[in-house]
């Protein structure tokens, strides 16, 4: 294979504990690809990071966490970014791109807390935490009589409310709590059935500038095909939506072989409406499944649901 190494590369990188463990990663793993490569880190705080006294859907959604390092990119200070998956938005601004997804962590919701062992063993009136109207709708639906409010900043903060009594329990992904070895934190896993996880979740994305073939190659290696079409299953049918933090929206693709099985919902941050749809379909067509599951759901009134659903919560 012909070398197309470069001497040099600059990973941008939000400054959080986890953001910064996904960064390096990346690096470790291209560092090994790559041994003369000279790879470092460009950390940055975002607009997201900074805004924590309000939820995500009212002050921009998903694209806070992204702009400034797509800025370093665009700039040249920076050559690529490591991001979560969940927190990408469904639309690149023009001239980015994500060529390669990486294999896919623990896709589950967790249920963490000091005093109690699951959602179901909470008292009425218990005060659960969540940054996610996908969660908050979710738990709404079983549970309507535990107060849920939101939960704003990174995982150590987050955490750090709960030890503080602010909360009974807070819901988080599973896979930043195994990434940053905090797994002992789980006291339970939230399986699909019961809260379906939103797109993307427990994966890792690099991003570059558009038309970088010569990146595309360098990363080709650390791209997990399985992981990467089933989430762009899950995310056509995000996109059909304008999925955003805006919209209670949860998809999860599973591939079995040369089959994906796409289960997705929508519903009203309370609760009270909810339509779910499932469908299987080749592996190899992703965006025709994502298509199909967004037309089950339209089916069952998935419009009117997120009409009401961003009226309720602009």
């Amino acid at each position: 294979m012909k070398d197309f190494s470069p001497s040099r590369l600059v990973i941008a990188s939000r400054e959080s504990r986890l953001a910064m463990w996904q960064a390096e990663h990346v690096r470790d793993r291209l560092a090994a690809l790559y041994p003369q490569c000279s790879i470092t880190i460009l950390g940055m705080t975002t607009r997201g990071d900074q805004i924590l006294d309000r939820t995500l859907s009212k002050v921009g959604g998903k694209g806070l966490f992204v702009k400034e390092l797509e800025v370093a990119m665009a700039e040249g200070r920076a050559d690529l970014a490591v991001h979560s998956l969940k927190d990408m938005p469904m639309e690149l601004p023009p001239g980015f791109e994500l060529p390669t997804i990486l294999e896919r962590e623990d896709p589950r919701d967790a249920f963490v807390s000091n005093d109690y062992a699951t959602l179901d063993a909470l008292p009425d009136g218990a005060v659960v935490g969540t940054s996610s109207l996908r969660r908050q709708a979710l738990i709404a639906a079983r549970f309507p009589k535990l107060v849920i409010k939101p939960l704003r900043g990174n995982l150590d903060t987050r955490l750090g409310k709960l030890d503080r009594g602010e909360y009974a329990a807070i819901i988080l992904a599973a896979a930043g709590l195994k990434r940053l070895a905090l797994a002992s934190r789980i006291r339970s896993f939230i399986e699909p059935e019961q809260s379906l996880p939103a797109p993307g979740q427990g994966a890792m994305a690099i991003e570059i500038p558009a038309g970088r073939e010569d990146l595309q190659r360098l990363l080709a290696p650390l791209n997990h095909t399985a992981t990467a079409t089933a989430v762009t299953a899950e995310r056509t049918l995000s996109r059909i939506f304008g999925g955003s933090c805006q919209i209670p929206l949860a998809a999860f693709a599973t591939v079995d072989g040369a089959t994906m099985r796409l289960r997705a919902m929508v519903a009203m941050p309370d609760g009270s409406r909810i339509a779910a749809a499932e469908a299987s379909g080749p592996a190899d067509a992703p965006q025709e499944l994502g298509q199909r599951v967004a037309a089950a759901l339209q089916e069952q009134g998935a419009a009117d649901i997120l009409v009401a659903c961003k009226a309720e919560t602009s």
